[in-house]
């Protein structure tokens, strides 16, 4: 198959009671309201010019898409946070555009925010504790190697803790369901409750395998640099973060073309591992609606939003006022 015929790619994030899909052009939100009733969202990715051409340069298109992702994930997070538990009727309506674009921006910079802080904790606590065992563990490999398991320890305790509330065992079930989702397309089968639920809850390029491999990419990359004194190893740590950003996004985009490739494609199996903690099996009506939502975006990309009903209900919404909807 030539790089012509290759079918576009898709990605997905689980919410609470729904999934997100996007695509290059668009991104979908279904979610399952109180009432039992499917609820959608849509929110066009706007094509800016300066972002647009750091995605086609390797290493530096990984943070942009991050980065990017995050703010766009966030909204679609806020819609599903504000209406899963509300009766249709009973949704807060913004009473001014000015307020509402207000609040979208406001939102997308606490997501992009929200990750890098998330990002700058993860990368420094492990280098403290390190630090802190110096007395048994001194030299620059022996605290490379603490300092990395200490980060592996942090990441996979704070998933089993938070996969144990009811709440993000759901959030972790539509994971599952929206990888079953993308496997299913990807493997050209019809999208049916029955078809999905027969697929792997795992995909190579899970943003839970990015998390893995700036593990151990991040590793590697510090065996590059002084870890003495102290300070400039904390000052190394902090200019290193979008480098192993960079990297890793390059490393998840590799393994992800060799996952069909015998012998090659263990190399991805260890974010395929840390998967089977944040996700879990989906049940029938999750399945629904990660295909719901799937297929709204499919029709979106094959018809335009302006031919689509996406208001299936007075409830649903589309982000940009300036996008027509039937």
């Amino acid at each position: 198959m030539t790089k012509k015929q290759q079918p576009p790619t898709y990605g997905g994030q689980a919410l609470i009671e729904g999934v997100m899909f996007g695509s290059k052009n668009h991104t979908v939100t279904a979610i399952r309201r109180k009432d039992d009733s499917l609820d959608y969202f849509y929110v066009p990715k706007e094509p800016k010019p300066l972002p647009t051409k750091l995605k086609k340069i390797p290493f530096i298109r990984g943070i942009v898409a991050l980065v990017e992702s995050a703010g766009i994930g966030s909204r679609h997070l806020t819609f599903a946070n504000e209406r899963y538990d509300v009766m249709p009727g009973e949704e807060v309506v913004e009473e001014q555009e000015s307020s509402k674009l207000a609040m979208v921006l406001g939102v997308a910079a606490v997501g992009v925010l929200s990750f890098l802080f998330g990002k700058f904790a993860f990368t420094l606590v492990p280098v403290f504790l390190a630090q802190m065992l110096d007395f048994i563990a001194p030299g620059k490999t022996a605290q490379i190697l603490l300092e990395s398991f200490f980060k592996l320890a942090l990441l996979l305790i704070y998933i089993s803790l938070i996969s144990m509330t009811p709440l993000i065992k759901r959030v972790f079930q539509y994971h599952g369901a929206e990888h079953k989702v993308i496997n299913a397309y990807e493997n050209g089968l019809s999208l049916t409750v029955e078809n999905v639920q027969a697929q792997s809850r795992l995909h190579y390029r899970c943003g839970s395998s990015f998390l893995l491999f700036t593990v151990i990419v991040g590793m590697f990359i510090y065996f590059l640099v002084p870890t003495d004194p102290f300070w400039l190893r904390i000052v190394n740590r902090i200019l290193l973060i979008p480098v192993v950003l960079g990297v890793s996004f390059e490393v998840l985009q590799f393994t992800n073309s060799l996952r069909n490739i015998p012998v090659l494609k263990y190399l991805g199996y260890p974010g395929l591992w840390l998967q089977l903690l944040t996700t879990k099996e989906p049940e029938d009506n999750q399945v629904e609606v990660a295909i719901a939502s799937f297929n709204k975006l499919l029709e979106i990309e094959e018809q335009g939003i302006e031919n689509v009903e996406i208001l299936k209900s007075t409830n649903a919404k589309v982000e940009d006022s300036t996008v027509p909807v039937n």
